[in-house]
């Protein structure tokens, strides 16, 4: 049924109903990104797993199934189903990659829920939907009359006719010796980093090293910038969505942690059958002068570098979408696009495929699962050298946030541009790929520049320098 009320008053009301998600797009990307949203909380069930737990996704598998077929085609594509956090971490039951260093914060690699109703928005139109599937309901008349009832009790807790639960306290900080080795940074008062500058760029020049020697084309690197929590995640979140909009943002509330994401890159796009994923690889800031920032874009077009770098990523996940796609129907339909954000500009290519009739949404993303953008190539090789050289567990950070919808729709999105709040810290990690032509000081500046809008939401501006 239509609803009137802005998504950002119904996030306010409903964020402290648990499993809150609200898959957010603030701002408006090419090719139809960014044009919807979806708020949605109090999963029918949980799926979440620690790292320690046997291999969940066959577990995993077998719950997908399960949800209906039903689908309206005048509505918004996300209608209720399965949806949450697939961590950079759930790569481990895929691949043998080895131990992270340490998993100083932890957090689940796999936390999702079972959502029969959704709150969603269409951009272009310019109109919301409240939606109820009426899951768990066996037959047609149950299903219509849980769905009422859904939709009775929502609606109730938009109009504050229901007690919500208080906003919990910030949870006690986790002590900081207790962490991974934390080295001071010179960009704002109480800010971290896993890496000291000399570290980062030593690690730089040695995937670099390895490289020429042919062991691998491209490994992605990031630090994990690190601050104590000063507000409420929801709050954060609200601050952050407007310092840096992003088409591929979203809010989760995984009860002992929260995910703030304002990315701007898509990671696997289902419409029955017909998928696509957008690889963002090649950076160049945004100053706000124009013509300075002409400049800069071809300056990135022109980079061998940075092309090279789009284009190795788009072999690899034309590779990983053919494991699960009809053969032949893999293609790219764009390389090396320039696509304008609040802080970067980047280098965007996008691939199309046919799901297989023997395949499902689920069996996708395990073949193409962490996204390539955010591995290197060959993925295997860059991901065991990710977990030797990286201190630190990445959590949800470069895994994925979205959905698995009813009757064959899915979008997930890449985690960068994340805050992961947890344990009283606040975690930003930032990154980017590294190649034989890379310079480590260039490479650790990039870090910053992506890290600049996050940074500008979560610290007070006198902390700054």
């Amino acid at each position: 049924m239509p609803t009137d009320l802005p998504l950002e008053v119904c996030f306010r009301q409903l964020h402290r109903l648990g499993g809150c998600l609200w898959l957010d797009s603030v701002a408006r990307g090419p090719d139809q990104t960014g044009r919807y949203s979806f708020l949605t909380a109090d999963p029918l069930e949980t799926f979440r797993v620690d790292a320690a737990a046997p291999d969940p996704w066959p577990r995993l598998a077998q719950w997908a199934h399960r949800l209906p077929s039903s689908h309206d085609p005048a509505l918004p594509p996300f209608q209720g189903g399965i949806a949450g956090l697939f961590g950079y971490e759930a790569a481990d039951w895929l691949e043998s990659l080895g131990r992270a260093a340490r998993h100083d914060l932890p957090t689940p690699p796999i936390a999702l829920g079972l959502y029969d109703w959704v709150i969603a928005e269409d951009h272009d139109r310019q109109q919301r939907w409240l939606i109820a599937q009426g899951i768990p309901g066996r037959d047609r008349d149950a299903r219509r009359n849980h769905a009422e009832r859904r939709i009775a009790q929502i609606q109730d807790c938009l109009a504050g006719h229901v007690i919500l639960p208080r906003a919990p306290r910030a949870p006690q900080q986790w002590p900081l010796e207790q962490l991974a080795a934390q080295f001071p940074t010179a960009r704002a008062d109480g800010l971290t980093s896993n890496f000291s500058p000399a570290g980062f760029r030593a690690a730089v020049a040695e995937i670099v090293a390895a490289i020429r020697r042919g062991d691998s084309f491209q490994v992605n690197l990031a630090q994990r910038l690190l601050h104590p929590q000063t507000d409420h995640a929801e709050a954060l979140y609200l601050r952050l969505r407007q310092a840096n909009p992003a088409p591929m943002g979203g809010y989760f509330d995984g009860g002992t942690f929260q995910v703030l994401s304002t990315s701007p890159e898509g990671f696997l796009r289902v419409r029955q059958r017909e998928v696509e994923t957008r690889p963002i690889k090649g950076t160049a800031p945004r100053t706000g002068d124009a013509a300075q920032d002409r400049e800069l874009v071809a300056a990135l077009q022109a980079s061998e570098k940075d092309r090279a770098e789009n284009i190795m990523i788009v072999d690899l996940m034309r590779n990983d979408l053919s494991r699960a796609c009809e053969d032949d129907s893999v293609t790219v339909e764009k390389l090396c696009a320039v696509e304008p954000y609040a802080f970067v500009q980047h280098l965007v290519s996008v691939v199309h495929g046919e799901l297989r009739e023997d395949a499902s949404i689920l069996d996708l993303i395990q073949r193409c699962f962490p996204g390539g953008s955010i591995t290197g190539a060959p993925k295997i090789e860059a991901m065991r050298t990710i977990r030797r050289l990286e201190p630190t567990a990445r959590g949800p950070y470069c895994g994925s946030l979205g959905y698995l919808g009813c009757g064959g729709f899915a979008d997930l999105n890449i985690l960068i541009r994340t805050v992961t709040v947890a344990h009283g810290w606040l975690q930003v990690p930032v990154g980017g790929g590294i190649t034989a032509q890379s310079d480590p000081a260039a490479e650790e500046a990039e870090t910053w520049a992506k890290a600049e809008g996050m940074l500008r939401a979560i610290l007070p501006a006198e902390a700054m320098r």
